[in-house]
């Protein structure tokens, strides 16, 4: 039976968070029906209280509650979510899952309402919320479903994909770090991939507001919490491993393996994997070894110009070439192993957007978009240059100043090589620090790393949180100054706070044909110090910056600034 949410947000706009948005039409279930639809797809559930109250959503935070709300109450790092089991069913629960270590917590309220237990609770929920909001119905009426993950990338893709999409006449939603789109309207994000609960609330919302196509950010977090349990994509493309979260996984190997949980049959059709390096290589063979060769596509973009230079190509494998410079972005083919070419530039600065560019585009191939359809578009610059939030965000041209989200070793070596300046004259200026309580041994790292790149290097504060800022930029500035003692770039090192301060002084120190880089924060406009968050944002920030200097910005930032 289907029921109206009372809840629901469904309008022509988005409004509210990724916790609140729910679809206005959902099936009801009971407790009895979920216990046997579990235990029928082989979980271990127990059924302790049966109530026939209906079922309409399902939360995994009290907070979130709302009338005929499955409560799933976990264990976390600190308080058992059984806890709140009380303040769960004043909010309108009409049914409780939880494991053996809850029962005893919400003992009181457990005669109210239905009450389930199972020891799995992080296995059940994902594909449960999937059963109760229908996100992925068989009637093939839900969006095509894109996913992405990797190091550095997720975010310029899934955009990429998007307009696309948009670009072959599709209405389209996305999930990810910076926002949540579904159609024109946004809403920020908290987490780069939503818990399970908020996914598939949102699969079927848009779904129910005409999106046709929808692109996904998932994390190696989002993977290991199974926050993308029960979504099955139609392709699932991989950017590249680089060091990152080593804090979580300890090791490059486990969190390969991490990423590699995408690439299931469970999770995806297909998967396209950038196959550029060992990480590249790996993930593509244990995405062969569980899906089957026929399902994987491998992507080469390594090797840039010539067809020459290309490796041996299978069948159904791709590659870029003809790289060529083209303004400040590039144009570029991807050429499959039978001979199929795919040609097509973008205007956003760097080599690897060209990268993010070809993944995207054979990602919509893979998806059996019509070719010819693809192609046309395609040819049109504009389609693989969407506006990215904080993603290499070109403020001015005289100097060049970018504003990018790069905040490991990997993305920062990539940018800075990016802005490499035109002029013989010209200097490279970078502005970053490191993020506090988070992986350490990637400081210095960093730290050499704009050292061999720039020639003035200012050490700034990122996010500390509750770490104190002054060792995080002792230990980034330590690996600037080894750059600097093995005779590298750097001619000038400066360590200078607060952010904006920072900012400022590297426009001070610039002159029309430098290039700056402020790096590491990108799209976020607060700036987390012990606990609280300081309103930040580096694009307003460098766009002030180079007006009180004289220098001109790009007209979008100049509203940013009036709006500041």
């Amino acid at each position: 039976m289907k029921a109206q949410n009372p809840m629901s947000n469904n309008d022509s706009a988005l409004a509210g968070t990724a916790q609140t948005l729910r679809p206005a039409t959902v099936k009801e279930h009971t407790a009895q029906e979920i216990f046997t639809w579990l235990n029928d797809r082989g979980f271990d559930v127990e059924l302790l209280s049966e109530e026939n109250a209906p079922i309409l959503g399902i939360a995994m935070d009290s907070r979130e509650i709302q009338p005929g709300d499955l409560y799933v109450a976990l264990p976390g790092a600190k308080v058992h979510g059984a806890s709140f089991a009380k303040t769960a069913v004043e909010a309108g629960a009409a049914a409780i899952l939880t494991n053996r270590a809850g029962l005893e917590l919400c003992k009181d309220t457990s005669s109210q309402i239905g009450l389930l237990r199972t020891e799995n609770l992080r296995g059940v929920v994902g594909p449960l919320s999937a059963e109760i909001y229908g996100s992925q119905p068989a009637d093939g009426s839900a969006p095509t479903l894109f996913a992405v993950t990797g190091t550095n990338g997720k975010t310029t893709t899934t955009y990429m994909v998007n307009s696309i999409m948009q670009h072959l006449g599709h209405t389209t939603g996305l999930i990810g770090t910076i926002e949540i789109l579904a159609g024109g309207a946004s809403i920020p994000s908290k987490l780069t991939t939503p818990e399970s609960t908020h996914v598939h609330s949102l699969i079927s919302l848009m779904r129910e507001q005409g999106i046709t196509s929808m692109a996904m950010e998932v994390s190696s977090h989002a993977l290991d919490y199974r926050r993308v349990d029960g979504v099955k994509y139609d392709v699932a493309g991989f950017t590249n491993l680089t060091q990152d979260h080593l804090d979580l996984h300890g090791t490059m190997e486990n969190y390969c393996d991490s990423k590699a949980q995408l690439f299931t049959p469970d999770r995806t059709s297909r998967a396209v994997i950038t196959a550029d390096d060992q990480w590249g290589e790996s993930m593509a063979q244990k995405a062969i070894d569980a899906l089957g060769r026929e399902n994987v596509v491998r992507l080469f973009t390594a090797h840039g110009n010539g067809y020459e230079s290309l490796p041996e190509l299978e069948t159904f494998d791709w590659a870029l070439t003809a790289v060529r410079r083209q303004g400040i972005g590039h144009s570029f083919e991807v050429v499959r192993g039978d001979g199929v070419r795919l040609k097509s530039s973008t205007q956003l600065p760097a080599d690897f957007n060209v990268s993010n560019a070809a993944l995207a585009a054979v990602m919509v191939y893979e998806a059996g978009i019509d070719s010819n359809a693809l192609e046309a578009q395609l040819a049109e610059t504009e389609t693989l240059t969407p506006v990215v939030p904080g993603r290499m965000q070109l403020i001015s041209t005289e100097p060049t100043a970018i504003v990018d989200f790069a905040h490991n070793p990997d993305a920062l070596q990539r940018a800075l090589e990016a802005l490499d300046p035109a002029e013989e004259d010209g200097k490279v200026i970078v502005v970053f620090g490191a993020t506090g309580e988070r992986d350490q041994t990637k400081r210095p790292i960093m730290g050499e790393i704009a050292g061999r790149n720039a020639d003035i290097v200012i050490v700034t504060d990122d996010d500390p949180h509750d770490e104190a800022p002054e060792p995080i930029r002792a230990e980034v500035e330590a690996g600037v100054q080894k750059a600097n003692q093995d005779g590298a770039r750097v001619q000038q090192i400066l360590n200078i706070e607060p952010r904006s301060q920072a900012i400022a002084r590297a426009i001070e120190l610039a002159g029309p044909h430098d290039s700056i880089l402020v790096a590491g924060r990108g799209h976020e406009v607060a700036q987390e110090v012990a606990g609280v968050d300081l309103e930040l944002d580096d694009r307003v920030e460098v766009a002030r910056s180079l007006q009180a200097q004289g220098y001109s910005v790009l007209p979008a930032y100049q509203a940013m600034v009036d709006e500041a």
